[in-house]
């Protein structure tokens, strides 16, 4: 399997965009023998994300979307995995939204899917530290699968794109987000307060369902809602 042939697989699986990235020097050490990233990301359903509102918050459709959004892309990436191995390499698909706890309150995923995506260059880190794609803004979700398969790599995302917008700073409930401008290396915490924002989540939206989302600072940005 070449290249190209596995670019269209992932694509004939109703994945949206697809780009591959060098990640040996940020990996922990077990996993610095799958050096190649290869960054999936879904585009959101447009007319679920503009229901959402500033001051309402999220809708029963949002969550159902975003956790089935979720399972399609483990889905997905369970599929690249297993071809990559038929094809005699390594891979490991890296879970959409599972967060890992082995720091007190400092959860976070096995790898980040926004590193991923920023170093193959399908967008750079918002104010709102969403992802944020040029053609879509933050209206997508992401994936990720770590391979020892040598590829062609895209080039990476060097800066923001957010100017001096911060639509998504003023408009966050949770009072989460910093007016920070991402760069390569920044952390997620120089950016927001994920605490403030779980806990505005668990406080205002746990009616919407279990492990509540949000979604305000996705429907807000200017970059997306193209579609119609």
């Amino acid at each position: 399997m070449n290249q190209d042939q596995l670019n269209n697989y992932i694509l004939d699986l109703g994945v949206t965009k697809v780009a591959y990235c060098d990640l040996e020097d940020i990996l922990p050490e077990k996993y610095k023998h799958l050096k190649t990233g290869i960054s999936i990301a879904i585009h959101l359903s447009e007319q679920i994300i503009d229901e959402i509102d500033k001051l309402e918050g999220p809708t029963h459709t949002y969550f159902h979307h975003y956790r089935t959004v979720n399972s399609f892309i483990d889905q997905v990436s369970l599929k690249v995995s297993m071809k990559l191995q038929q094809s005699g390499y390594l891979a490991l698909a890296v879970p959409a939204s599972q967060t890992i706890n082995e720091e007190g309150w400092n959860f976070k995923g096995l790898f980040p899917h926004r590193t991923a995506a920023t170093r193959s260059g399908i967008g750079w880190i918002g104010k709102s530290c969403c992802l944020i794609t040029e053609e879509f803004g933050p209206r997508v979700r992401l994936g990720t699968i770590l391979t020892n398969m040598p590829l062609e790599y895209n080039e990476p995302m060097s800066s923001s794109g957010c100017g001096e917008c911060n639509i998504c700073v003023q408009s966050c409930p949770a009072i989460a987000l910093k007016d920070t401008t991402w760069y390569p290396g920044i952390t997620r915490d120089e950016i927001m307060d994920p605490k403030a924002c779980s806990r505005y989540m668990s406080t205002h939206y746990k009616h919407i369902g279990r492990g509540s989302v949000c979604g305000i600072c996705i429907k807000v940005c200017p970059k997306g809602g193209r579609v119609g």
